[in-house]
């Protein structure tokens, strides 16, 4: 089992969602299953970015919902960002 770390910038994106018991549903599954080691089903289209966010993975939680992160290390997921599109690949945005 692999050890979640959020990044700041995650946990800024994840207050906006706190009020959406929706969205944070779908998010938990997915967490779930990246603390777990297991695959993400293609239905999310999981892939690997590039760009700002090279050597990124990134998933669509739901719709224009998306997850953003990092698994290199053998004990730890960093998680990057969460938002939509816009929010995440706007003009102007790093990571």
């Amino acid at each position: 089992m692999k050890r979640l770390k959020p990044s700041t910038q995650y946990k800024k994106d994840l207050k906006r969602i706190r009020n959406n018991p929706k969205k944070a549903e779908a998010l938990l599954k997915v967490l779930h299953l990246l603390e777990h080691e297991q695959d993400i089903p293609q239905e999310y289209n999981p892939h690997m970015l590039t760009g700002d966010y090279n050597g990124c993975m990134e998933c669509h939680i739901q719709g224009d919902f998306l997850l953003i992160w990092i698994d290199e290390d053998a004990k730890e997921i960093d998680l990057v960002r969460l938002g939509s599109h816009s929010e995440l690949f706007g003009k102007g945005v790093k990571r």
